[in-house]
């Protein structure tokens, strides 16, 4: 699957936040990219600019590329509820996304090359695809012949977070996506109404 594989850190300057995790390129450095980096003049944004660079920050935060984030905003219009709102919550239920949630993966392109690598299962099945969306109730673990994997295990150990839609139960290595989360609950900084304006266009 093509993905983004180029420095994380330059794109997280770009955003002017550290949108892939802890990078200490990106405290050391906290400006925009580029020759003259933080004393290049740069002028008011347009309209359009702002509402692009939100896409992009969306795009790379979680992983996906142009047609497949082109997709799921289509997806979202024609469900019920607010298109943007909704196209986070997709994002959110992604199986990517919920590995590396409940702390299997440090990152959403470790939790992603997990899926791929078939350590992941749902409902007991494996499941080897990414993209593939969750629904209330699925529950999400490590393969059995994986469960003495030391980077799942390290990953585990180091992970603090907690989220209300996800339950995990340690000594089974498995966790239960328990809803789809409210907007309110998803920790993102990305405001999804510049997304769905300038898809709207």
């Amino acid at each position: 699957m093509a993905r983004y594989t180029g420095p994380k850190s330059k794109i997280a300057r770009k955003f002017g936040e550290a949108i892939f995790g802890d990078d200490k390129a990106f405290e050391k450095k906290n400006y925009p990219p580029g020759q003259h980096g933080n004393n290049r003049r740069r002028g008011k944004k347009s309209e359009y600019a702002i509402q692009l660079m939100e896409k992009q920050k969306a795009k790379y935060t979680y992983g996906i590329l142009e047609r497949q984030f082109r997709n799921l905003f289509a997806t979202a219009k024609r469900k019920e509820g607010v298109t943007g709102e909704v196209l986070l919550q997709l994002c959110e239920s992604r199986l990517d996304n919920v590995v590396y949630r409940m702390g299997i993966a440090p990152t959403r392109r470790g939790a992603r090359q997990l899926v791929s690598h078939r350590h992941i299962t749902v409902n007991g099945e494996l499941v080897n695809i990414p993209s593939y969306s969750l629904k209330a109730g699925d529950v999400v673990g490590v393969r059995e012949k994986s469960k003495s994997v030391q980077a799942i295990n390290d990953s585990l150990g180091n992970n603090s977070s907690v989220y209300e839609w996800i339950t995990w139960n340690g000594e089974k290595k498995e966790g239960t996506f328990v809803a789809v989360p409210e907007r309110l609950q998803i920790p993102e900084n990305i405001k999804e109404q510049l997304i769905v304006e300038l898809y709207s266009k």
